[in-house]
């Protein structure tokens, strides 16, 4: 639930006295606090020690400003910015404008592309841990043999801006700044496209824009413009809900030997009454002469029953670019349990058990977690 600010007239004619159109803007604040405590036995590493007990804890603020003119056009922003980035100071996390209407929406800045606003996610046991995107990671790989998350220079190109943990969403392009169109939704199908100038910048800061200007051009062997579509259909059959969809993001390879770096996806999820099922599939290029690949695939399904919903998933990557021309298997097996208390507040727990196989000589890792959590959206 979202708490909604309207400039009075007095204050308008304070703060707005030079522009009072702008009195017609409907200012908003939401967002979303993730608060959790859990269980933790990982695989460390000779030396490292990881805490069996701890806290983690994920909260943004959304601010978005809009309005609509007298022919139909709508027009705004949005700030999205990380509050638990640090004590004493905020990080923007996106910073966009946009405009929609009959025609569709464009976004214009710093968010996400077409490939992830418009990917299908499966069903999972707690999203926030297992879901399309990762917010909550209790597994402190800085302490296990990797010494990092495994993974993450193969999967995510040089200069992207964007390093994901073990998730599935199509964003490889992270929030550099960005053009992205999203057509009507006909009848439950939709269509997007995304074009990123440069991939390896994220000017969303006039301080930076002024120190650094455009970005530089060919510099040998890292990611350069981005192009991104996506399609997604969202229906119902025979008393079956469905969604499906796929995308693709192609990212050029400045002045080098490599070749592009390519990602797709395809997806489906359906509602059967109380119960669903979905399943993604995720395939990353990252453009090497070896041609070395990341494959995922995801496999969820939940039941609904009053405010209690029950949910596992399998999570499944092999990556040829972990560990030198070698393959990093991972599996992770998820089931939990949400209560939604009423709107804006869910109570959430979890079990989790995540197994790293690397060639031979290279180690395993593994790890389990139980998590319980408390989010609130505002």
């Amino acid at each position: 639930m979202k708490k909604t600010l309207l400039a009075s007239a007095a204050i308008a004619g304070i703060v707005f006295a030079s522009a009072p159109a702008q009195a017609q803007m409907e200012l908003t604040i939401g967002g979303h606090s993730k608060n959790y405590i859990g269980f933790l036995d990982q695989d460390d590493a000779v030396g490292s020690d990881t805490r069996s007990f701890d806290m983690q804890r994920e909260t943004e603020l959304h601010f978005n400003g809009e309005s609509t003119l007298d022919n139909g056009l709508t027009f705004g922003f949005q700030v999205e910015t990380e509050v638990d980035a640090g004590d004493d100071q905020n990080t923007i996390e996106e910073s966009y404008i946009y405009m929609s209407g009959t025609w569709g929406r464009v976004n214009a800045g710093s968010e996400d592309g077409a490939a992830y606003l418009l990917q299908v996610a499966a069903p999972s046991a707690d999203s926030n841990i297992d879901g399309i995107r990762q917010y909550i990671s209790p597994v402190n790989y800085s302490n296990t043999a990797f010494g990092g998350v495994p993974g993450n220079a193969g999967r995510q190109p040089a200069g992207a801006t964007n390093i994901d943990g073990f998730d599935y969403d199509q964003d490889v392009t992270g929030v550099a700044e960005k053009l992205t169109y999203l057509s009507p939704n006909f009848n439950g199908f939709q269509v997007g496209a995304s074009y990123t100038p440069d991939v390896g910048t994220d000017n969303d800061n006039s301080a930076a824009n002024i120190a650094t200007g455009f970005a530089s051009d060919d510099a040998n062997n890292t990611m350069g413009a981005a192009y991104e579509a996506a399609i997604r259909y969202e229906g119902v059959f025979n008393n079956i809900g469905f969604a499906t969809g796929a995308g693709y993001t192609n990212i050029e390879n400045e002045a080098g030997t490599n070749d592009d770096y390519e990602e797709w996806n395809v997806g489906l999820d359906l509602d059967i009454g109380a119960f669903g099922l979905g399943a993604v599939y995720k395939d990353s290029d990252d453009g090497t002469a070896a041609q070395e690949n990341t494959d995922t695939w995801v496999v969820g399904a939940d039941y609904t029953s009053g405010p209690f919903k029950f949910g596992a998933s399998y999570f499944d990557q092999d990556d040829e670019t972990a560990v030198g021309t070698g393959e990093l298997e991972t599996q992770r097996y998820t089931g939990g349990v949400i209560y939604t208390a009423g709107p804006g507040l869910t109570f959430r727990g979890s079990i989790s058990q995540i197994n790293h196989d690397r060639p031979a000589g290279a180690g395993d890792t593994e790890a389990t977690s139980v998590m319980g959590g408390v989010q609130i959206n505002f």
